[in-house]
């Protein structure tokens, strides 16, 4: 009993030893390197090259060196794909009985891609597969060529890759993807297959992507019907390399949202948290996260597309951002509209530093609301908001703008406050990467009086403006007041500038504006001296 026993164990040895081992010496693998790399370059549409071969039993799969996928030739000779090695999983009995090659997986370990984007707006990965002719066959055996499968292989990962992305017409570098893995299984021309994307974006951020794509559309793989959730953690715009560093545009991005496409238009919606965000060079990042819930729709083949909502949440204030945009090689250029009514000033304020505006020190914006319609026009890292605002009831504690004016409130012994309180404020404003213009400036403090003028601020904050003040007469001050009546000057108002920052502004007189309107009456030259006379004595 114990003989028959031994013998069928060494049978049982033999096909667990023997036969691999038998099948690994005189199995050269190399002699299915023409027919791999001839179904992959055949369901690709590129040219496939593949090194040294082996089998790998254990794995039930073959180990390639040294994979290359060619470029579309319009985008030059650098390989698109390269991969250090790649684990081609194959049906290993029909391996060893029969010699046939039957792919069953691919796992492309540490491969490095390139995706360049051409002047026109087409990818150098749009047309793969292109001269792939899918057959009908639900259900086709393995042994049928890879180009009439409905399923062309099961499973495709892609381990530690390294993604680039460029722009041939920006002639830039492009930006690289670190630690990127894919995984998609039952690959198909013929219906839908699940897929799902991570990687680390430059600025050590991360971006996942997962859902369903297909059928392939053999004619541009960029048309392919997708449906997908995506979700973005800190990722550092202005290491993106989508913007001009000079732009000044910064800011940390988380979004959370999903994308559908038909192969014709995308759709996508989502919540979107930018925090420190920077809109203008110079400017300091906003103190507090700007929160955008929207919807857009994209046309690739025409690179146009619509913002259909944009809710821009900063605390408790709302505008709403719409409009279009084109998608052209260079840059992204936009056209759209921000409304906001009622907006709560005590919100908006942590987000002046973001357009270089900084209140001076120990000023806060106590209450008040603004009212906004602004054009947003122009190249994403170059834009241009222009349109009006309105401030209204607001109070500045804090701030003492009368204080504030120095010699032309002294002139009028208008009292000493500690904040400064606002009935409106009203300006036209021009924001763009140069600077702020405001024109048709006129704020009305009820205990100072009107004050009026325009003038620009730097990206750094530095103030030019000329101004021109009509001082309240309710302050019991009228003497003072009856002084500059003898000049005319609550017709015309005392003129003054405004300089130093917006942190730290300077109220000045202007004396060669006050000197040239009293020289248009020469009867009142002398007055003008003594007028002007006053007004530097108080200067402090």
């Amino acid at each position: 009993m114990k003989k028959p026993l031994f013998i069928a164990a060494c049978m049982l040895l033999a096909l667990v030893v023997v036969v691999p081992v038998g099948v690994w010496l005189f199995v050269d693998a190399n002699q299915f390197r023409p027919t791999l790399e001839g179904m992959m370059s055949d369901a690709l549409g590129r040219k496939v090259s593949i090194g040294n071969i082996r089998v790998a039993l254990f794995s039930g799969s073959i180990a390639a060196e040294n994979l290359s996928i060619a470029d579309d030739p319009a985008f030059g000779t650098a390989p698109f794909v390269t991969a250090k090695s790649v684990n081609v999983g194959v049906d290993l009995m029909s391996l060893i009985l029969s010699r046939s090659l039957r792919v069953q997986s691919f796992r492309l370990e540490q491969p490095q891609v390139t995706l360049w984007r051409s002047p026109s707006g087409g990818w150098n990965f749009s047309k793969l597969g292109a001269t792939a002719a899918p057959q009908s066959s639900p259900r086709p055996q393995p042994s049928v060529p890879a180009t009439a499968m409905s399923v062309v292989v099961q499973k495709i990962t892609i381990a530690n890759g390294r993604i680039r992305v460029g722009n041939l017409a920006a002639r830039d570098k492009g930006r690289v993807y670190e630690d990127v893995d894919v995984e998609v299984t039952n690959l198909s021309y013929t219906s839908r297959f699940p897929f799902h994307v991570s990687a680390k974006t430059p600025g050590a951020g991360t971006v996942t992507m997962g859902g369903e794509a297909g059928p392939f559309n053999v004619s541009d793989m960029a048309d392919m019907p997708v449906r997908a959730t995506i979700d973005v953690k800190h990722v550092n715009l202005a290491s993106t390399g989508f913007v001009d560093p000079a732009s000044g545009l910064g800011g940390l991005i988380d979004f959370a949202g999903s994308v559908v496409s038909d192969g014709k238009v995308v759709s996508s919606k989502g919540k979107l948290k930018a925090a420190n965000v920077q809109l203008m060079p110079g400017s300091a990042p906003a103190r507090v996260p700007i929160e955008v819930d929207y919807a857009a729709d994209y046309t690739p083949s025409a690179q146009k597309g619509r913002l259909t909502q944009g809710d821009v949440h900063i605390g408790r204030a709302l505008a709403r951002l719409t409009g279009n945009y084109d998608v052209h090689p260079e840059m992204t250029v936009v056209r759209m509209k921000l409304a906001g009514e009622k907006m709560p000033v005590t919100a908006l304020e942590s987000a002046l530093p973001a357009i270089g505006v900084t209140l001076p020190a120990g000023a806060s914006l106590r209450q008040g609301t603004l009212d906004t319609s602004l054009a947003i026009d122009g190249r994403i890292d170059r834009l241009v908001t222009a349109g009006p605002l309105t401030l209204s009831n607001a109070t500045i504690a804090g701030f003492d703008l009368g204080a504030g004016l120095g010699a032309v409130a002294g002139f009028a012994g208008l009292p000493k406050s500690g904040e400064t309180s606002i009935q409106t404020l009203s300006a036209r404003v021009r924001l763009a990467p140069d600077g702020t213009q405001v024109d048709d400036l006129n704020l009305v403090a009820p205990a100072i009086g009107t004050l009026s003028g325009a003038g620009t601020i730097t990206p750094k904050g530095a103030m030019a403006f000329k101004m021109t003040a009509k001082l309240s007469t309710s302050n019991g001050v009228a003497g003072s007041v009856a002084r500059a009546a003898s000049l005319g000057q609550p017709a015309n108002g005392i003129p003054f500038r405004i300089e130093g920052t917006t942190s730290k502004p300077v109220f000045v007189p202007d004396l060669s504006r006050s000197v040239t309107s009293a020289l248009k009456n020469p009867d009142t030259a002398t007055k003008a001296a003594d007028f002007l006379g006053g007004l530097l004595k108080k200067k402090k």
